[in-house]
């Protein structure tokens, strides 16, 4: 546990040292909030639930990309594999809910006639699904811009796509917008049940995902060389 708590406390200072992006990503659900401010009462709601899971998310892809440096040193120094990344998991998960914290005051004193615990269940799981979702990227692909590009279509295809339709399903944060409408639409239980549903699937599929790549990246000694 000490050593989580380690990697935990590392993460949040490399996170803590881009400022300048930590601002832009905190202003994002912001903006996502008030330019839908004017539409239905719902539309705000959901759209910035979608931009905490995108600054989220970008954090993440950000975090796991700076870590690839270190942690071949902190193996070698004895931390193992599901150390190193449930330490990040858990600084992001961190700065995801004290992030939602202020977006959720937003909500309860801007909008009426809502469901204000389901919309505390939406930004939770969006924040539990959001973290694993970065980092599984960082992963997949190394290089930031090329992750923040894949982030940019996934959220875009999950605010275009018909909500009822496969790929909306298939996308991670399909849970907000079933959820969403139940809270803000009053409909019947069905639609919370199946975003809850959605919304654990997609998080554990997404940190199997994390563990199996750390893993399988971390057996890789790309740091040592043999002398012939």
């Amino acid at each position: 546990m000490k050593k989580i708590l380690t990697v935990a406390e590392m993460a949040l200072r490399e996170l803590l040292r881009r400022r300048s992006v930590l601002l832009i990503l905190m202003l994002l659900p912001l903006l996502f909030y008030l330019s839908r401010r004017g539409d239905h009462l719902g539309q705000s709601i959901r759209f910035v639930c979608l931009g905490l899971g995108w600054a989220l998310s970008t954090a993440a892809l950000f975090a796991g990309s700076a870590s690839r440096a270190m942690e071949p040193r902190l193996r070698l120094s004895g931390y193992r594999p599901h150390q190193l990344y449930l330490g990040r998991l858990g600084a992001l998960w961190t700065v995801g809910f004290l992030l939602s914290a202020p977006y959720f005051v937003l909500i309860l004193v801007d909008q009426h006639d809502v469901r204000y615990g389901s919309v505390a269940l939406i930004m939770a799981l969006t924040v539990a699904v959001s973290a694993p979702f970065g980092l599984a990227l960082s992963s997949v692909l190394p290089r930031e811009l090329e992750g923040t590009l894949v982030l940019l279509m996934v959220i875009g295809l999950q605010m275009m796509a018909d909500p009822s339709g496969l790929i909306a399903r298939l996308l991670p944060f399909w849970s907000s917008r079933e959820i969403g409408t139940y809270a803000i639409d009053h409909t019947d239980v069905g639609y919370l049940t199946r975003g809850i549903a959605h919304g654990v699937l997609s998080f554990v599929f997404l940190l199997g995902a994390v563990a199996l790549a750390s893993g399988i990246r971390l057996r890789h000694r790309s740091h040592l060389k043999f002398v012939q």
